[in-house]
């Protein structure tokens, strides 16, 4: 009964039905008022030729075009222009033939008919709906706002209809309006869907029209305008789901679907910030055909590094990751999309072996590092400072000096905005690391080029608060923000990984490359989009509750050491720290002292060395205790 030329030729026959016996009725009727019924003869020429007009009348005002579940007002005002064209067309016909109906004979049939095929379909729609969701245990359909009435949107409303059509139970979407903010728009209908509003009347239309999703059907909407119209429709409190950029979208012979292609909405479409864009044929001249070293190749950051470079033609890839898990599956991702065509190595072995790296460097003689291995989760830093010096800083130095030692052209550290002014051991240590890259860059007779890059939180990375979130809701738990007014500069791992390549393809030696990561953003705000992403009211279905600032943890996050200035670069979202002097002597007496401290496993001796190695380092314990590191 989905099928929709069925459907169809149901509704016309019931129509002709309705049509003979409203003039059977009619006639019945003006004989029992003592009007006078007509003759047998006029009768039949009359039902046979209204029979005919009223078909035609329907057909042409569109009454058969809609399909019964997306019946609306103006699909009876169809009806009603078919029924009245008509009648008139069929008594006009009768007329040139002679014959002359009684006005009260056809203003009854009129009424009858016109009445009867709205009922008719006003209660049919019910019943057809009751009966196919129960004959063919369909999946219950959600009632749809579709934002745009653009292509997308168009091809969206025909699979849905074709799918229909061809007796597929499977799309969960049941189209109910549109909203664009073309307001020569309004009014018109998509196959039968009809335009209803603008997208600053999204709320009210979904209140009004009973909506339980929305598809946000506006690929080419500029950054600004789409954060615009998802905030309005994240206010509705209702499941969201987008069509990707233009960019993003697939077509090829095979795959013409749009309908596949949409995708729950992502924490970083709020975000409010343009993507980040890329000089890539610097980054192919940079990577092709070199061999490059991928530290921490199994993480967040480091696995889309590994990504990423593979895509510019390396002469070999060598993923180096302690932890076999993480190293194991983004080694079996490549070798299912590359197979032979990649070069690829994956070893697993620690940053602070200088001896199993010193091999490593022998053996595959890389010629670009990327250094991501590091220790990264600020509470659990605090808890054992120790091993965020020995992994982060003598990893960084083993890796830093084996690579000037082997010719490496070029070594790139990742840091975070941690580092700045840190009030945690975790950004104690990054800053550290940054301080060696700064140190091994102004020795007189380097080779390799040395370059950090700096940046904010990543979404969905190891750590992120997103996949945290997204735990505590799915499992009906309350989502825990560390404090009301925290705020935090975010980007996606594709940018980071994409600021990473750019920074080395830029790099003359010693900069520090920050990332304009635009406004920052509220976690509160974060965590309640979030909420709303999966359907639900915060503070109502899902509680948010503020557990207090862990230790280290401050409100806000800086990207720039006051320092450092600030200097542009050919890429207007990224900029250079002028480099910063490194007192040499100290420095490597600093970091002597840091490391017997941490080979010593004392907490306290190592929180004292990091500070007096970062004079930014700010840490609670450093007050309370009077201990001074030697």
């Amino acid at each position: 009964m989905e099928n929709f030329n069925f459907r169809k030729v149901v509704l016309m026959a019931a129509d002709m039905f309705i049509v003979f016996i409203s003039s059977v009725l009619a006639n019945f009727f003006m004989s029992l008022t003592g009007f006078g019924e007509i003759g047998a003869r006029l009768l039949f020429y009359s039902v046979l030729i209204d029979v005919l007009f009223c078909f035609f009348a329907l057909y042409a005002s569109g009454a058969y075009r809609i399909m019964w579940r997306y019946f609306n007002k103006r699909c009876y005002m169809k009806c009603i222009v078919g029924t009245t064209s008509g009648c008139l067309m069929s008594c006009l016909v009768l007329f040139c033939f002679g014959y002359v109906l009684p006005a009260t004979f056809v203003m009854a049939k009129y009424c009858l008919l016109t009445f009867g095929i709205m009922l008719f379909r006003f209660v049919f729609k019910d019943a057809f709906l009751v009966i196919s969701n129960s004959s063919q245990k369909e999946t219950v359909k959600k009632r749809t706002l579709i934002v745009g009435a653009g292509q997308a949107a168009k091809m969206i409303i025909k699979e849905i209809t074709n799918a229909e059509k061809d007796g597929h139970t499977d799309i969960d979407y049941l189209p109910v309006c549109l909203v664009d903010d073309n307001s020569q728009l309004i009014g018109s209908e998509i196959h039968g869907v009809r335009v209803v509003g603008s997208t600053y009347e999204i709320k009210t239309i979904c209140e009004r029209e009973k909506i339980e999703l929305i598809i946000f059907a506006i690929p080419s909407l500029d950054e600004e305008e789409r954060k615009r119209v998802l905030d309005i429709c994240s206010d509705t409190k209702l499941p969201i789901k987008v069509i990707p950029f233009l960019s993003q979208m697939m077509f090829d012979n095979e795959n013409t679907s749009i309908l596949g292609q949409v995708k729950d909405i992502r924490v970083e479409d709020l975000l409010g910030r343009d993507p980040i864009t890329f000089d890539k044929a610097d980054i192919f001249s940079f990577i092709s055909g070199k061999v490059c070293m991928i530290t921490g190749g199994g993480g967040s950051i480091g696995s889309e590094l590994v990504r990423q470079i593979s895509r510019y033609s390396p002469k070999q890839v060598i993923i180096v990751d302690i932890y076999e898990n993480n190293a194991y599956e983004i080694q079996q991702e490549l070798v299912m999309e590359y197979g032979d065509k990649l070069n690829l190595v994956t070893l697993i072995a620690s940053v602070r072996d200088y001896e199993r790296m010193n091999c490593i460097f022998e053996q595959y003689k890389p010629e670009v590092v990327f250094h991501a291995a590091a220790h990264k989760h600020v509470p659990l830093m605090e808890d054992s400072p120790m091993e965020a010096v020995k992994n982060n800083v003598l990893g960084t130095f083993n890796m830093a000096t084996l690579a000037d030692f082997h010719k490496v052209k070029k070594f790139v550290m990742i840091s975070t905005d941690k580092a700045v002014n840190p009030t945690n051991v975790m950004g104690a240590s990054k800053r550290c690391c940054e301080m060696i890259v700064q140190y091994m860059a102004q020795q007189p007779d380097v080779y390799t080029e040395f370059v950090t890059t700096r940046f904010g939180n990543v979404l969905g990375s190891n750590g992120s608060v997103i996949p945290l979130f997204r735990r505590q809701i799915e499992s009906g738990r309350a989502v825990t923000v560390t404090h009301p007014d925290i705020i935090r500069y975010f980007m996606t791992i594709p940018e980071a990984v994409s600021l990473v390549l750019q920074a080395g393809s830029m790099a003359d030696g010693g900069e520090i490359f920050v990332l304009d990561m635009g406004a920052p953003v509220k976690i509160t705000t974060l965590a309640e989009n979030l909420i709303r992403m999966y359907g639900k009211v915060p503070y109502r279905d899902v509680e948010i509750r503020f557990t207090g600032l862990r230790p280290g943890e401050k409100l806000f996050e800086e990207l720039l050491m006051d320092e450092e200035g600030l200097k542009k670069t050919a890429n207007k979202k990224i900029f250079i720290g002028n480099q910063i002097d490194i007192d040499e002597k100290n420095f490597i007496q600093n970091l002597i002292d840091l490391k017997q401290a941490a080979l010593l496993n004392d907490d306290m001796l190592t929180i004292q060395c990091l500070s007096k190695m970062v004079p930014t380092f700010r840490h609670k314990s450093i007050k309370k205790v009077g201990i001074a590191c030697v």
